[in-house]
């Protein structure tokens, strides 16, 4: 399987990394090829609603690093938005890069797996209700299938994180998948 991994977070040792590197190493462990997109370090320019692609044939007007992702994330079996929480929802780095599947709607609504990774200082479990009712509601549109989440809580800092538990659990489902 091909597992593509979406991460949004700035900080390249931070908490969110942490689980998308545990995650990405399971997933390898069983066997599957991972392909990592760092949306913080790309140049991704926000969704200009032109519909440029409309008429273009999914083309998108803008020239920057989506185009290094299109063809991952058109092929990917599975995708794996990985993102700290940031003010109750995803980074805007990784909703820059969602936005931005608007070129590909009708080619990115076919059966794919889809999975959610999270980090959140905050100690309260409702803090990622906003950013589960959003990917859920992505999964929808898309008609792709949640294959699992970590809402890894109490982890502002990498140290929270190391001592947690959390990064065993996201080994384990990138192990986990099928």
């Amino acid at each position: 399987m091909k597992i593509l991994v979406i991460t949004g977070s700035p900080h390249r040792r931070g908490t969110s990394m942490l689980l998308a590197d545990e995650f990405s190493a399971g997933a390898e462990a069983a066997g599957h090829k991972v392909i990592r997109f760092d949306a913080a370090s790309s140049r991704i320019e926000p969704c200009r609603a032109c519909d440029y692609c409309r008429s273009h044939d999914t083309e998108c007007i803008q020239k920057d690093d989506m185009v290094y992702l299109r063809d991952d994330l058109l092929e990917a079996d599975a995708i794996a938005f990985v993102t700290p929480l940031y003010y109750f929802g995803m980074s805007a780095q990784l909703k820059r890069v969602i936005d931005r599947f608007y070129a590909l709607n009708d080619a990115l609504r076919t059966p794919k797996r889809a999975l959610l990774l999270a980090t959140c200082g905050d100690t309260e479990t409702w803090v990622a209700d906003a950013l589960q009712a959003h990917y859920e509601a992505l999964c929808r549109y898309l008609r792709w299938q949640d294959c699992g989440r970590i809402i890894a809580i109490g982890a502002y800092t990498r140290s929270d994180i190391e001592t947690s538990d959390y990064p065993v659990r996201a080994r384990r489902l990138g192990e986990s998948l099928a």
